[in-house]
């Protein structure tokens, strides 16, 4: 008898979070491309990313490590997400941000898929599926914006040489 109530009480409340889901209005992107656009402009690793919403294995993606000075843009179409002054190693295995470049750079939207509750952020511009961000970051926001390397594009930003 408790198996069937608690399957019954899972029933239910998978059926309410999907509901939730399928309820929500589409978002309108400024960058509006079909499906075949997308493969045609992406690898097929970046069209799963972004388009189909998946993840990279960690540790595995190019700019996890990389320690330069820069932007990083969307891998969809260049919009400025990040800057290398708010990346840190939060030890998860994909490049961290504790901000984005501005407020209107990302979009954050509650995710319920695989049984969690988090929250995704894709590009503003786009519509691309980036990552997730997470209440656990450091000082000055306490976020940790978790974003799959193959997501975005690097371009460093050149030194400026010392006058001598």
């Amino acid at each position: 008898m408790r198996k069937a109530i608690h399957f019954l009480f899972c029933f239910w409340f998978l059926t309410l979070v999907s509901c939730a889901q399928q309820s929500s209005t589409p978002m309108k992107f400024e960058l509006q491309k079909t499906d075949s656009e997308w493969k045609e402009k992406l690898s097929p690793e970046q069209y799963r990313v972004l388009r189909l919403k998946g993840t990279e294995r960690p540790y595995s993606g190019a700019l996890y490590k990389l320690d330069t000075k820069g932007n990083y843009l969307c891998g969809g179409c260049g919009a400025h997400l990040f800057d290398s002054e708010t990346k840190f190693d939060a030890h998860c295995g994909w490049p961290s941000f504790y901000a984005p470049s501005t407020n209107q750079a990302i979009t954050e939207i509650p995710d319920y898929s695989h049984g969690m509750v988090r929250t995704e952020v894709v590009c503003s511009r786009c519509g691309g599926h980036l990552g997730h961000v997470f209440p656990d970051g450091p000082e000055p926001t306490g976020l940790r914006y978790c974003i799959n390397s193959v997501s975005l594009e690097f371009k460093p930003i050149e030194e400026e040489p010392a006058n001598k």
